[in-house]
């Protein structure tokens, strides 16, 4: 086996942070290679320690070293400093496990988790001795795959990947993983072509080079298969039973700092709640519970084989999981009280209580977050987030009365229909929180974090023209004015514009690419890092290549407007995402889908899963003029759209 480490290790000392690039974690493998195994390297497109958390990669990492017919190793970015040295050197991008040069590699695949991680991804491809442009490889080249939630519209990454996995991606590796093994061993005619054709043929798989584009203007008009057996629309991939994947197994623990350095326990995926804003809500439908006792076991076995002190329990509203509260006691209890801390990441305030407060503030406390999204009630009708101003207070004072002093609140600008009014009320949410503090404990804060509203695909506000960057800081400087003299509140904000590049690279469509490209070969990588992000680099890519930004971001659409992932799916019906973004201009919100009829949004089709009406009692704010649907229909009101702050329609 070929390792680069002799030329790597003289180079370490002159880099900032060493450790990134040494691997040897606990829980790492060193897998076989050899003919008959498909080998993949598994990328994520930022630093170690952005990308090692990552659940996702770590998850696929597992379940490919368990197969006979595979092998998987981790790549992520090095760093400017180290890159520097490697392209002075020669010394081409290499897998952390064993050093193994890049492009040995049978497949090359990236972990897509943010938008503004493009240029990284070819910036990867380029340091592993790959043409960046798919159309230019030979057929000894490595494929170059992608999955995670932003391939869902592929299209700006469509000239660079020679295919992208849509949807959960344990089984889907199994799959392709033998289609590459039968062509690798019995040497099939057709190259690299051939092997891509075959793929398209694979459930939940996109191949770009498979389908042709059309533009009518400077409109898209069409994507469609080239061949009668590719599929004239790829659906994602869902895994129907999450308790037959209870990964990861063996958590890798980082030598080195790394983000959310705790154990990590998925117990569940989907979300049925409808935040009409959430693009992961959507994409994950439907809502797939890991049983109970199987988180426990994962955590119990987590913690006793990596000697962490806190473990986060994650999914999309942790708290609605079923019997979370005795979950969490369980966790404690068996951990030994007060040594274990239990974090539950996506905090719904209608479902957080007193309850859960008092077992999680057992352990040693840590800041809770909730995410109110919008400043006022109406705003929350819009955006189809169903939480009362009471329901946030009710849950800051539960946090506040078992001794927690830090709450950090998340808010989103720039949402359809906002007013300065839901603007201001985002201030004023955070002085009420602080004021319900100073009645348990003393100096609370409050952090507001405020970021920018980008529409996603697979979601009803993919229509929506975003708000352009200068009304985004606009909104800002109101909130910074109107806090300036409140005692305990803290505003931080996204920049403006990173949400504009971040917009122009979520809806493009493949004309984008070359955007992209541009920005790279401009030196434009980690432009999700503030110190490197440039919105002059991305402007003046998009206007050497004729694209106009005001028409990709600004610009409404049309439900009869072809969108560059309209050949894809995800599951959902495109009417029913039409009338929910219908039913967003005219106020009108829709409880949980526990709770209610079904609103047959297509996700439970095709998968064996039923929609229940659950047992339980709803959350209290759940219902709270929500405004039953009996009349979802008629045209968009023109004047809501007005007030959205955007490019005309």
């Amino acid at each position: 086996m070929r390792s680069l480490w002799h030329q790597l290790e003289p180079l370490l000392p002159q880099v900032s942070k060493p450790a990134r690039y040494i691997g040897g974690e606990d829980g790492m493998q060193v897998p076989r290679h050899g003919s008959g195994v498909v080998s993949w390297l598994l990328t994520y497109p930022d630093t170690y320690e952005i990308g090692l958390p990552n659940q996702g990669l770590q998850i696929l990492y597992e379940i490919l070293n368990e197969r006979a017919d595979a092998a998987a190793e981790r790549a992520y970015a090095p760093w400017s400093d180290l890159e520097a040295l490697m392209r002075t050197e020669g010394l081409p991008l290499f897998s952390l496990d064993t050093h193994r040069p890049a492009a040995l590699f049978d497949v090359i695949a990236f972990n897509l988790s943010a938008e503004l991680t493009y240029t990284n991804v070819l910036n990867c491809i380029d340091l592993a001795g790959v043409a960046v442009r798919a159309a230019e490889r030979h057929d000894a080249d490595p494929l170059i795959g992608a999955g995670g939630h932003c391939t869902y519209n592929p299209e700006p990454l469509a000239d660079f990947c020679d295919f992208v996995v849509l949807g959960d991606g344990e089984e889907a590796v199994g799959d392709i993983t033998e289609v590459l093994r039968d062509w690798k061993v019995s040497r099939r005619p057709g190259g690299r072509a051939g092997v891509l054709r075959a793929l398209a043929g694979v459930a939940g798989v996109y191949v770009p080079s498979m389908y042709r584009v059309a533009y009518r203007g400077d409109r898209l008009a069409a994507v469609e298969p080239r061949y009668p057996d590719v599929p004239a629309v790829v659906e994602k991939r869902t895994v129907a039973d999450l308790a037959e994947w209870p990964y990861p197994k063996r958590q890798l623990v980082p030598l080195t700092e790394v983000v959310h350095d705790r154990l990590n326990v998925e117990v569940f995926r989907g979300c049925t709640r409808g935040c009409r804003f959430c693009q992961a809500g959507m994409i994950t439908r439907p809502v797939r519970e890991r049983p109970a006792e199987q988180v426990r076991t994962m955590v119990a076995d987590g913690l006793r084989r990596t000697g962490y002190d806190e473990v986060a329990l994650t999914s999309l509203s942790t708290a609605d999981f079923s019997g979370i509260e005795r979950v969490v006691a369980d966790t404690v209890e068996g951990a030994g009280c007060s040594q274990v801390s239990v974090s539950l990441p996506s905090l719904r305030v209608d479902a957080f209580t007193v309850g859960i407060a008092a077992q999680i503030q057992r352990a040693r406390r840590t800041g809770l977050t909730f995410a109110p999204e919008a400043g006022t009630w109406r705003m929350r009708q819009v955006i189809n987030k169903l939480i009362s101003n009471d329901d946030l207070y009710s849950a800051v004072e539960s946090a506040y009365s078992q001794g927690w002093r830090r709450v950090k609140l998340y808010f989103l600008t720039g949402l359809p229909t906002e007013t300065d009014e839901d603007t201001l009320g985002i201030a004023e949410l955070a002085r009420n929180c602080v004021s319900l503090g100073r009645g348990h404990v003393r100096s609370p804060s409050v952090t507001v974090s405020v970021g920018g509203f980008v529409p996603k695909p697979f979601t009803p506000f993919q229509w929506f023209g975003q708000n352009t960057a200068t009304e985004l800081r606009r909104k800002i400087g109101l909130l910074r004015d109107d806090l300036r003299r409140a005692r305990g509140v803290q505003l931080k904000w996204h920049d403006p514009a990173a949400t504009l590049a971040e917009g122009l690279a979520s809806r493009g469509d493949r004309r984008l690419g070359a955007v992209i490209e541009r920005v790279w070969r401009g030196g434009g990588t980690f432009q999700e890092w503030s110190e490197h992000f440039d919105i002059a680099r991305w402007q003046a890519a998009a206007d050497a290549c004729g694209i106009d930004v005001d028409s990709y971001v600004y610009r409404h659409r049309t439900f009869d407007e072809v969108l560059p992932w309209d050949h894809l799916s995800a599951g959902l019906h495109k009417d029913f995402l039409w009338q929910d973004w219908r039913d967003a201009l005219n106020e009108v919100g829709l409880e949980d889908c526990r709770w209610t009829p079904c609103y047959d949004c297509g996700a439970c089709t095709g998968y064996g899963i039923e929609h229940v009406v659950a047992s339980a009692v709803p959350p209290a704010g759940g219902s709270q003029g929500t405004g039953t649907d009996n009349s979802r229909g008629g045209e968009i009101p023109v004047r809501l759209l007005a007030r959205a702050g955007a490019g005309a329609a």
